[in-house]
């Protein structure tokens, strides 16, 4: 087996976690993320018109960010037999337990619980969460 050289035409240039909302809610997701942390912002929306293809004002494509990663997001115009699944999901280490505990109930909050906040062995306290809108979050405390 040969070694891959470091740099190879064609490498990715960046690398972003994009969420694809079927329920036209995504700048109300992207909007309630930011609110939980305190660097949390919405970057740029890019809206469809009256156009389309999708319905006018959702959200064609957005950029965000949390703790410094940045997001893509966007309203899906076309319904798909998928939507998002706990296998991938979003890991958050908090600095406190405190911080956990606020974020876990923010996230949680109608939503639900997959993980209740506990000592699992691998952490002080870990706790995984589908939000309101279905995405998965891993909080944890080392």
């Amino acid at each position: 087996m040969s070694a891959v050289p470091a740099s190879l035409p064609g490498m990715a240039k960046q690398i972003t976690p994009f969420l694809m909302f079927q329920g036209k809610d995504a700048e109300q997701a992207m909007t309630f993320y930011t609110s939980l942390f305190d660097d949390g912002r919405i970057l740029d929306i890019s809206r469809y018109g009256s156009d389309g293809p999708g319905p006018e004002g959702t959200v064609q494509v957005a950029r965000f960010a949390l703790a410094g990663q940045e997001f893509l997001c966007s309203d899906s115009f076309v319904q798909h037999a998928f939507s998002f699944t706990p296998s991938f999901s979003v890991w958050i280490e908090t600095e406190s337990e405190n911080e956990l505990e606020r974020l876990f109930a923010a996230l949680a909050d109608g939503g639900s619980q997959l993980m209740p906040l506990g000592d699992y062995g691998f952490s002080r306290r870990f706790g995984w969460v589908n939000d309101r809108h279905g995405v998965s979050w891993q909080l944890n405390w080392a």
